[in-house]
C-alpha cells in the first residue's frame, strides 16, 4: 500500500473524529488527568451515553495533556449541534448533569466552562486561543497533545504525520541533515549543542551498524515534558526516530524510557505495533530500501542515566555510569558502532521540521536560539502545567500571563530553570528573555525545560540544599569530584540551615563548586553546584542572616524559627489547631489560641491553615 492510500485511509477515519453534527467526549487521560480521577470520569461518560438510547452514537475518546494540569479533568463535550465546550475539574457526580443537558438538550453547562467554542467548528489547537495559557503559545512540539487519541496512527496521519519522513525517504541524506541545519534546531535535552551538526558526525563515521536513540529519561524533579509528549503524541517522537535513522544510516533505533512512566511506554508499544501494521517498520519501509526497527528500553530511574554515554551502558545491560570522552557517541556509541542520540523534544520538532521546511522553524524564536520550547510549569505558581513558547519570550510573560502568576498573589522571589542543575534566577531578572544565551549569562541553564517559581514564604537555602540532596543521592559516584564534591556541598548547607555555618563556608562553597564545574566526568557533575553558586550571588543576605543572626527570613528552616500566634488577630477559627499534627496548639472556639513551644515541631501547618495571618514566625 502506498504512502497515499495509507493517508486516505486515515483522513476517512478523521472525518468522523472532526465532524461537527458527531457528537463526540474527549477525556483528558494523560498521567495529570488520571491522577485528578480521569479514568473514573471516562468510565462514567461510557456508562451514562450506553444507558441512553438516544447517546449510543456519542463517540467518546483519551485524548492526551492539553497542558492545563491545573485545571484537570478536563473534558470537552461537542453537541450534535456543534457547540464544543472545554470543562475542567469534571468529577464523576458532574457527568450525569454534563450528558442529559449538553448532550441530550444541547445546553451546555457554562458555569463548568473552562473555554466556549462558538462559531463554525475548528480541529486543532485553534479553538482553545481564548485561554489564557493558550494565547501566548507557539505549539510545535506538543502540536497534537489533547487534541488526538494518541492511540489511534490515523489521526496523527491525518493531521500530516509521517509527511515528513516521506518527504525525507525523497531527499539525499546528506540533505535531510542539511535541512535539519537550516532550522537551527539545536539539541532540547539539556546542553543545547546543534542538531544538524550532531546528525552529520555520526553520518560521516564509518560502519554498516548504527544506531540512533531516543533519551526520555526525564530524571528532573518538577519536570515532565517528556512524558507528555509520548502520552498525547506518540507518533511524532518515533517519525522523528525514523528520520534520524534515515539521515545518519541507521537501521535500528532505541527509546530509552524510565520504567515509571507505564502509560509513556503503553502508548510507545501501540504506536510501534501500528507502525508495523502500516509498513512504517521494517525491512522495507514504505517499499524503499531503508530497513528500520524500534526498540524500547525501560530504565530504572537513576537520573544520571539521563547523560547520553551512562544511558547507552545501561542499554548494554551494565550499570548506568558515564564514560570518559573521547571517543563521543556518534564514532563509538552503543555497542561501540556509531549512534546519535536526542531526546523526545528534540524528536518531535524534527517531525515538524521536515513536514514544514527547516526555513519555516528558523523563523521562530531568536537569531541564536531557533524554534520553540516545553516547559513543565510548577511550583508556587496559579497555572501548573505544560507549556511550549517560542525561544526569546520573557520570564513574566511565562510567569504572569501563562501561568496566571504567583500562587495565591504572593510575591515573586525567584525561578528554578533547568532542574536539579539549573540556577535560581532571582526576581530582577523578571523581564529576562528565556534562551540559552540570556539563562547561561545569569548562570543558569535551559535544561530540559522545567522551571519552578518560588515565592517569598520560600528559603533560599533550604532551595539549594534540597535539590543537591537530589544530585548528591543521585551521584553515580565514579569521579571523585562529584561524589566528594556533592556530599561536602549538601553538608555544608545543611549545617547553614540549622544554624551551624560559617561565614568562610560561603568560600569554601565556591571553590568546591568552581572544582567540580571543571573536573566532573560528566553533565550531572559539572552543573550540580548551580542551585548553591546561583543562590550565593544573588541571595547572600539570606546566606549571612542563617550564619551571623541564626535567623531564617522566610521562617522555613526549622532549627532557627519559633512559631506563636498573634492574640489581637487571632478569631478563635480552630484551623490551626486541626491542622496542627502534633497538637501543640490550644485554645477555646472564639478565643485566642496559644502554641506549646516544647511541643511545637515546626512544621508550619498552623501558618498555612490561618487564613487571618495570626500566625507569626520569629
Amino acid at each position: 500500500m502506498s504512502f497515499a492510500d495509507i493517508q486516505q485511509q486515515a483522513r476517512q477515519s478523521w472525518m468522523r473524529f472532526a465532524r461537527p453534527d458527531v457528537p463526540r467526549v474527549l477525556v483528558g487521560s494523560a498521567t495529570c488527568g488520571r491522577a485528578a480521577g480521569a479514568l473514573d470520569v471516562l468510565a462514567a461518560f461510557r456508562e451514562q451515553c450506553a444507558d441512553d438510547p438516544a447517546l449510543k452514537g456519542v463517540d467518546i475518546h483519551e485524548v492526551g495533556c492539553l497542558g492545563m494540569c491545573y485545571a484537570e479533568p478536563l473534558v470537552e463535550i461537542r453537541g450534535s449541534e456543534g457547540s464544543s465546550v472545554l470543562y475542567q475539574g469534571v468529577g464523576v457526580d458532574m457527568v450525569p448533569d454534563l450528558v442529559r443537558e449538553h448532550l441530550g438538550r444541547g445546553k451546555p453547562m457554562v458555569e463548568h466552562a473552562a473555554c466556549l467554542m462558538a462559531g463554525p467548528p475548528v480541529e486543532g489547537l485553534s479553538r482553545f486561543q481564548d485561554l489564557p495559557m493558550i494565547r501566548h503559545q507557539l505549539r510545535v512540539v506538543v502540536r497534537n497533545c489533547g487534541i488526538i487519541d494518541p492511540s489511534n496512527i490515523d489521526h496523527y496521519l491525518a493531521r500530516g504525520g509521517y509527511s515528513g519522513f516521506t518527504r525525507a525517504l525523497g531527499m539525499d541524506q546528506d540533505a535531510v541533515i542539511e535541512e535539519i541545519k537550516i532550522s537551527g534546531l539545536r539539541g532540547r535535552g539539556g546542553a543545547g549543542f546543534p542538531t544538524g551538526l550532531k546528525w552529520s558526525f555520526a553520518r560521516k563515521s564509518a560502519g554498516d551498524v548504527k544506531y540512533v536513540v531516543c533519551n526520555a529519561d526525564e530524571g528532573d524533579p518538577g519536570a515532565f515534558m517528556d512524558r507528555s509528549v509520548l502520552e498525547g503524541d506518540p507518533h511524532a517522537v518515533l517519525e522523528g526516530l525514523l528520520i534520524a535513522g534515515y539521515a545518519i544510516g541507521a537501521g535500528h533505533g532505541y527509546v530509552y524510557c524510565r520504567a515509571e512512566y507505564p502509560l509513556a511506554i503503553e502508548r510507545l508499544r501501540t504506536a510501534i505495533a501500528q507502525m508495523r501494521e502500516k509498513g512504517l517498520l521494517g525491512r522495507n519501509v514504505l517499499g524503499a530500501a531503508f530497513g528500520f526497527e524500534i526498540t524500547i528500553k525501560k530504565g530504572a530511574g537513576a537520573f544520571v542515566c539521563g547523560e547520553e554515554t551512562a544511558l547507552m551502558q545501561s542499554i548494554e545491560g551494565k550499570r548506568g555510569m558515564p564514560r570518559s570522552r573521547p571517543p563521543f557517541p556518534a564514532v563509538s556509541g552503543l555497542f561501540g558502532k556509531p549512534t546519535n542520540i536526542n531526546n523526545v523534544e528534540t524528536l518531535a520538532a524534527v517531525s515538524a521540521i521536515l513536514e514544514k521546511s527547516g526555513a519555516w522553524y528558523a523563523k521562530i524564536g531568536t537569531e541564536k536560539s531557533k524554534g520553540t520550547k516545553t516547559f513543565s510549569l510548577a511550583g508556587k505558581i496559579t497555572r501548573t502545567g505544560l507549556i511550549e513558547v517560542p525561544m526569546g519570550i520573557s520570564l513574566r510573560t511565562i510567569i504572569e500571563d501563562i501561568g496566571g502568576g504567583v500562587l495565591h498573589g504572593k510575591e515573586f522571589k525567584a525561578v528554578q530553570t533547568g532542574g536539579p542543575s539549573g540556577g535560581c534566577i532571582p526576581a530582577k531578572h523578571f523581564d529576562l528573555p528565556v534562551d540559552y544565551e540570556h539563562l547561561a549569562q545569569v548562570g543558569s541553564i535551559m535544561g530540559s525545560g522545567g522551571m519552578i517559581v518560588i515565592d517569598h514564604e520560600s528559603c533560599m537555602v533550604d532551595v539549594a540544599k534540597y535539590f543537591l540532596e537530589f544530585t548528591e543521592n543521585e551521584s553515580c559516584g565514579k569521579c571523585v569530584p562529584c561524589r566528594m564534591g556533592t556530599q561536602h556541598l549538601l553538608r555544608m548547607l545543611t549545617d547553614i540551615a540549622a544554624g551551624r555555618g560559617r561565614v568562610d563556608d560561603l568560600e569554601t562553597i565556591r571553590k568546591i563548586g568552581d572544582t567540580m564545574t571543571k573536573a566532573s566526568l560528566c553533565g550531572l557533575g559539572q552543573t550540580a553546584p548551580n542551585p548553591a553558586l546561583t543562590t550565593l550571588n544573588s541571595f547572600m543576605d539570606e546566606y549571612l542572616a542563617h550564619i551571623e543572626e541564626r535567623k531564617c527570613p522566610a521562617g522555613v528552616c526549622r532549627a532557627l524559627i519559633r512559631f506563636s500566634i498573634d492574640a489581637g488577630q487571632c478569631t478563635g477559627c480552630m484551623a490551626c489547631t486541626k491542622a496542627c499534627p502534633v497538637q501543640a496548639v490550644a485554645g477555646k472556639k472564639k478565643k485566642p489560641h496559644r502554641i506549646d513551644q516544647n511541643v511545637c515541631i515546626r512544621c508550619g501547618a498552623c501558618r498555612q491553615a490561618c487564613k487571618e495571618g495570626a500566625v507569626m514566625v520569629e
